[in-house]
């Protein structure tokens, strides 16, 4: 057995594939030698609602190096959605070109395939096309009265929320907005396709690939089993990579149509209106407490909109059903149908934006009622979901903010707002709970042992996707500890659909999916080659010794892990607890974030180096959303003001803090026989509120619309009180 000292999950090890990273070997999408390639671009509409009434190709079609213009009119036919306005799922139908409709500005229309990627760019702009337009539905305000119930999970209620705002003491009513924002990995969309003999390969960059063979299949009306999907390494996805989009399907469909293996990438301009994006939402909060700070009411209401086509939506008020006690609870969602491009999934749906709402409206509560807001959250903690009425599985949330608020200083903190200046600059401290849901799903690895020169080696290959969150290493690690041989000896295959089935990344369910199927795994090969070797189960003993004894110098086996019945009798989240201190120039509005602390109870940590990065990187989206994100809709016509990263803001270093990572010891074995629970998301979930409250500290003035500028702090009125 291994000791602490020799154990290879827990350790802080280098990424395996880090080298391969920064020497250019790992391949991407598009990365990929495929001979005989020719390369596709998509044409975007530019109106937001109408039809095409014509489309002349003649003019493209006439370049050099153009082999074919595909538009509705020659397009293949493609199976349809089974119903009006379907929801946006992660195995959608995603049919393309097949009608002259247009829902939304930059929706593709046509697309060119050429011998060079710069040809088929140049005859883009050779297509003519033709509208009839109509006026489009883009503003919120103006079509309220279209709002509907998206499904039978957006509404819940517990109690009697008006009577417990009745009977309460102190009560607070605001409203909180946040942006459309945009998800931009490094690594744009992209896709190699080919068809041979009616099967269909593709070097795709996709998060979740055994759902993204079922849309290929469904879309083309094809077998699943004659779809193989490649994704050995992404450069980021955040969500925007977790379903197919239109461009896969055009470059499927060009590669059928030509015969030849088909290129396409989707441009940085074209990820703002073809990929997917982050919902804006409004979220109106509702929150009654007695004078002890005791919630007797709390009611969360999300209104945000959907595309005229497909259908998504946000859980913005999830987080509100289950991270606090209160007997008289409320959620409910209403999307309004917008001609902009179908919403999708972005870092923490829901949880980012609605944790924005809940926490800033805890921190405003706390403020009525004259309590440390941390005290406030402690009073009101529960060790019961009380949304889904099951025990957590384990809950640290008052850890959290225990250690936080001593490793942070809180008790520096002054109450009253503008107390505490340096100069110029007014300094502020803020503080948010967070939580995520840890999921665990059914996953597959086999593993591959070989037994060469006296020593054990072993392959462990899973569909499972690496995103830049340090899969590879992860795997080496479980794979490492199981077999009882170094990290070195294992080699790690992913991100091939021909591969064991996993849940993919995304959802922070990837970390216990992958480490639990390879834990079966390896226990399988033991199992196997201790009864063909002829050795007592008991009997302890290693991997190169059980080959040697078996007389085998391969053997492989696959192992599948899935939830316990104890997991589904529990409600299994992450949890944390963020603080932030953040300065503000009294006279300019311009503020400076400069301190940050993180503290999270995500169970056992598989690797504290990755897992640091993942807070980072998730910490480092938080603020963005409250420094600068958002993408702004040009109010006439439809189209994206923001389009391009000249234009829609992210975060530089200059605007980041002096950031403290803290993990609390846990070990979750309700969650998954490892313990290990999701993080990725964990780290941006309610950093924006942190931030907010902490503005709110140092200036007095309460921002309930994300993202924060300067304009706005200068704007604003003081809180009462103040």
């Amino acid at each position: 057995m291994k000791t602490l000292e020799t154990s290879s999950i827990g350790q802080a090890i280098d990424r395996i594939d880090g080298r391969l990273k920064v020497t250019g070997m790992a391949k991407y999408a598009s990365e990929f030698p495929v001979e005989n390639v020719v390369y596709a671009q998509g044409v975007t509409s530019t109106i937001a609602k109408g039809r095409i009434t014509s489309i002349d190709v003649t003019e493209a079609e006439r370049q050099k190096g153009v082999i074919k213009v595909i538009t509705h009119k020659n397009a293949e036919k493609l199976q349809q959605a089974d119903k009006e306005m379907p929801a946006f799922t992660l195995t959608s139908v995603a049919p393309a070109l097949q009608s002259p409709e247009i829902h939304y500005y930059g929706q593709f229309v046509a697309c060119v395939v050429a011998e060079t990627f710069e040809q088929a760019q140049y005859a883009c702009r050779l297509v003519k096309v033709t509208y009839e337009e109509d006026k489009p539905d883009i503003h919120l305000d103006k079509n309220r009265n279209k709002a509907f119930k998206p499904d039978d999970q957006a509404d819940f209620s517990r109690g009697d929320v008006d009577a417990g705002m009745q009977s309460s003491d102190v009560t607070l009513e605001e409203t909180y907005t946040t942006p459309i924002e945009h998800q931009h990995p490094m690594e744009l969309h992209a896709a190699i396709v080919s068809w041979e003999n009616g099967k269909v390969k593709t070097y795709a960059s996709q998060q979740i690939l055994d759902q993204a063979k079922t849309a290929i299949s469904d879309t083309f009306m094809i077998s699943k089993d004659n779809v193989q999907i490649i994704a050995s390494y992404l450069g980021g996805g955040f969500g925007s990579k977790l379903n197919v989009h239109k461009h896969l399907i055009l470059g499927t469909m060009a590669s059928k149509m030509i015969g030849r293996p088909v290129q396409i990438t989707v441009t940085r301009q074209q990820m703002f209106t073809n990929t997917g994006m982050r919902q804006f939402d409004e979220q109106k909060m509702r929150l009654g407490a007695n004078k002890n700070g005791e919630l007797q009411a709390l009611a969360h209401h999300t209104t945000s909109h959907c595309a005229t086509d497909q259908v998504y939506y946000e859980a913005c008020g999830n987080v509100s059903k289950m991270l606090y006690k209160t007997p008289n609870n409320a959620v409910t969602h209403r999307l309004i149908p917008l001609n902009l491009q179908v919403p999708n999934s972005m870092r923490a749906p829901g949880e980012a934006t609605g944790s924005f709402a809940l926490e800033s409206a805890m921190d405003e509560m706390a403020w009525k009622l004259k309590m440390d807001p941390i005290e406030f959250r402690i009073k009101n903690d529960t060790q019961k979901d009380l949304g889904a009425d099951k025990p957590f599985s384990s809950r640290l949330l008052v850890e959290c903010l225990r250690i936080g608020a001593d490793k942070f200083g809180w008790s520096e903190r002054k109450m009253q707002p503008r107390a505490k200046q340096n100069g110029n600059w007014l300094v502020g401290y803020g503080v948010s709970a967070a939580s995520r849901r840890a999921p665990y799903r059914k996953t597959s690895a086999r593993v591959i042992a070989d037994f060469r020169n006296g020593e054990a080696y072993a392959t462990i290959q899973m569909d499972g996707t690496d995103i830049g969150t340090g899969s590879y290493t992860i795997v080496a690690q479980t794979a490492s500890e199981y077999l009882g041989i170094p990290v070195k000896n294992v080699n790690v295959e992913l991100g091939d659909s021909d591969f064991p089935v996993t849940p993919g990344s995304g959802g922070s369910w990837g970390a216990a999916s992958y480490a639990n199927g390879v834990r079966v795994a390896c226990k399988n090969l033991f199992a196997k080659l201790k009864q063909k070797a002829g050795v007592s189960e008991d009997e302890e003993t290693t991997l190169a010794n059980l080959m040697k004894g078996a007389k085998v110098s391969s053997y492989k086996v696959v192992g599948t892990a899935e939830p316990s019945e104890e997991y589904k009798n529990h409600s299994v989240f992450s949890f944390g607890a963020n603080f932030a201190e953040v300065w503000v120039d009294k006279d300019t509005g311009m503020y400076r974030i400069k301190r940050m602390v993180n503290v999270g109870s995500a169970g056992k940590i598989l690797n504290p180096k990755t897992a640091y990065s993942q807070i980072i990187g998730g910490l480092t989206m938080g603020a963005g959303m409250v420094i600068a994100e958002q993408t702004q809709v040009e109010p006439n016509y439809g189209n994206f003001i923001t389009r391009s990263l000249a234009d829609y803001h992210v975060p530089v270093n200059l605007d980041l803090a002096n950031i403290d990572v803290i993990f609390l010891p846990e070990e979750d074995k309700i969650a998954n026989e490892i313990g290990v629970k999701g993080i990725g998301e964990l780290g941006i979930t309610s950093v924006a509120a942190s931030i907010a409250n902490a503005i709110f500290n140092a200036t007095g003035k309460r921002m309930r619309n994300l993202p924060i500028t300067p304009e706005k702090l200068i704007e604003a009125p003081l809180e009462p009180g103040v």
